[in-house]
């Protein structure tokens, strides 16, 4: 990655699909929350075409709009957002965030004080104030087979317990193997050293991917509970439900196969069509005996 002149504090990568209202909530909450850092927001639309760029441009025109004519998927239009700004740091923030109090002050705060930590996260906040589910640790094999899948229900406690790191207090500070990317603040010279997200994932997976190699580096990866963010999850993915179970899926098992080998991506592939073999079948024969036929087909 070509180095740059640095100029801001923190540049916040967000990259938008469809989402106008949210995204224009998002702006709004970064703007009355900057705190005392120079910041660069840019925003990376992906061929919406609900107006978001116009209202970009009109209502905040302190933001950089980057408007593509392509949906460029998670990884790549964050990717572009990256090599287009300058921040000592860079936070990578979903649209359907809301910033909260100086949670940008804390994270920038941190990273400054921490120069062994590769990736920060907040706590992130349900609508209703809850906390959010975002730390997890790496998933072996075996979690690759429950999670996410009809055998999830099945999965011994232990397994997925270990995994969305629920033996971890909430309001706790924690080095952590990787958290969602819905809020990810990471150093501008450790993205120098690891690289940018890897574009082979469409969505999905790539934040996993991304902490794995920050971690692999020798860099800490930091759950920051003193930050707080509202995050009202999967606004974008809910407008394309069958893309994004596929998305997620074909996510899993490049993440597998790059980081376990092509034996266990093999396995772990075998082992979904397989599942997804036997969920076509029951789904198809349910709709053929005229139950819910209108569910059972658009889960065919």
């Amino acid at each position: 990655m070509a180095e740059t002149e640095t100029q801001f504090d923190l540049s916040i990568i967000v990259v938008n699909w469809n989402v106008k209202e949210l995204l224009r909530e998002c702006l709004t909450s970064i703007e009355e929350n900057d705190g005392e850092h120079n910041l660069e927001v840019i925003v990376v639309d992906s061929a919406s075409s609900d107006g978001s760029p116009e209202m970009v441009e009109e209502a905040f025109p302190w933001v950089k709009l980057i408007a593509s004519k392509q949906n460029l998927g998670y990884p790549r239009g964050n990717n572009v957002g990256i090599t287009a700004s300058n921040g000592r740091h860079v936070l990578i923030l979903n649209p359907d965030t809301v910033v909260l109090k100086n949670a940008l002050t804390v994270m920038i705060s941190y990273l400054d004080d921490h120069i062994d930590v590769g990736a920060v996260g907040p706590q992130l906040l349900n609508i209703d104030g809850t906390v959010q589910s975002s730390r997890r640790r790496f998933p072996s094999l075996i979690t690759g087979l429950f999670e996410s899948t009809w055998l999830e229900p099945l999965a011994p406690e232990s397994l997925l317990k270990r995994y969305y790191a629920m033996d971890l207090p909430d309001n706790q500070e924690n080095d952590v193997d990787w958290l969602t990317g819905a809020s990810l603040m990471v150093p501008r010279r450790v993205i120098d050293h690891v690289g940018l997200f890897d574009e082979g994932y469409f969505m999905y997976s790539e934040e996993l991917d991304w902490c794995r190699r920050i971690n692999d580096a020798g860099w800490r990866v930091v759950y920051l509970p003193q930050a707080q963010i509202v995050h009202l999850a999967g606004k974008s993915s809910e407008q394309a439900v069958t893309a994004r179970h596929v998305n997620f899926q074909q996510a899993k098992l490049r993440y597998f196969r790059k980081h376990h080998g092509r034996a266990a991506a093999s396995s772990l592939r075998l082992f979904l069509l397989a599942n997804y073999s036997w969920q076509l079948a029951l789904e198809a024969t349910k709709g053929l005996l005229g139950n819910k036929r209108g569910i059972r087909s658009q889960r065919v």
